[in-house]
């Protein structure tokens, strides 16, 4: 059983320098396979550390376990600033997606405007992009509207938990996204295990990172803000240039770290009276 203990070992030692499987087991003083075990549950849980096979499918595959939260000593300058921007935002308004986007190489890149809240194009529609999750799938979110896409979006979901991905979401958690967030824990009691997990957190982006190797994200362009637009827009774009998804998935558990597990906030909108 990984206990906290262990868990401090591993994350201690791998914050120092990167460790293999094998190192890991004789820190903690357990074979390979648990070790290995372990440092996935880490993984998974916390994103402080993550782990990378060299020569895989040979005799001779490696494992190594690095530290992954976000350090700002070894951000750029404009990924420093950006961070700051995430941070101090609250609302979708607060941040503009095309601040990460303009940096992404053109070959990594591409976007399409639309005038619909849910983009139609088949490449970035949610449902589709995050069918194709294998392993994790983490969610920045507003208020779960995504839940109300309808059954398709819930079935994907729900199809993502039973094949074992892991879900987590960063949202706001109060009487407005209350019935969202009940329906996006409730797909765990049909999947049998806890798939989905989600914390309170008021932050503007709108995106989802669909395991190491895609991030989508949603800008809303509204006249309400930008007195020069006529009408509403919406800006969809996906990236796949590793470097940033990495980033975008460090800013995620640097969130996460900091947020409120949505039971204990469910728990306490239980006690409001209307």
């Amino acid at each position: 059983m990984l206990t906290k203990n262990v868990q401090t070992v591993i994350t201690d030692a791998v914050r120092i320098k990167p460790r293999t499987v094998q190192e890991v087991s004789q820190l903690i003083e357990n074979n390979c396979r648990t070790a290995d075990r372990y440092v996935q549950q880490i993984a998974e849980q916390t994103g402080l550390i993550a782990v990378r096979t060299f020569r895989e499918g040979s005799q001779g595959a490696l494992k190594v376990v690095y530290w992954n939260a976000l350090d700002r000593a070894k951000g750029t300058a404009y990924q420093e600033r950006l961070l700051e921007k995430i941070e101090s935002g609250r609302k979708k308004e607060d941040f503009s997606a095309f601040d990460i986007y303009q940096f992404v190489p053109d070959h990594s890149r591409n976007a399409v405007v639309e005038k619909t809240e849910f983009s139609t194009e088949k490449s970035m529609r949610y449902d589709e992009l995050l069918g194709n999750t294998k392993q994790q799938l983490l969610l920045f979110s507003g208020n779960l509207s995504w839940m109300e896409l309808g059954q398709n979006m819930t079935k994907t979901m729900e199809t993502l938990a039973k094949k074992n991905v892991s879900i987590k979401v960063l949202t706001r958690v109060d009487l407005t996204s209350k019935k969202n967030t009940e329906a996006a824990l409730a797909i765990n009691q049909r999947a049998g295990w806890d798939a989905v997990e989600i914390r309170h957190c008021e932050q503007p982006l709108r995106a989802a990172i669909m395991d190491d190797q895609l991030a989508s994200m949603k800008e809303v362009l509204s006249p309400q803000h930008i007195r020069e637009l006529k009408e509403k827009l919406f800006v969809y774009y996906r990236i796949s240039d590793q470097d940033w998804v990495l980033w975008l998935q460090k800013v995620f558990w640097h969130l996460w770290q900091q947020s409120i597990d949505a039971k204990t906030r469910l728990e306490s909108l239980k006690t409001l009276q209307s």
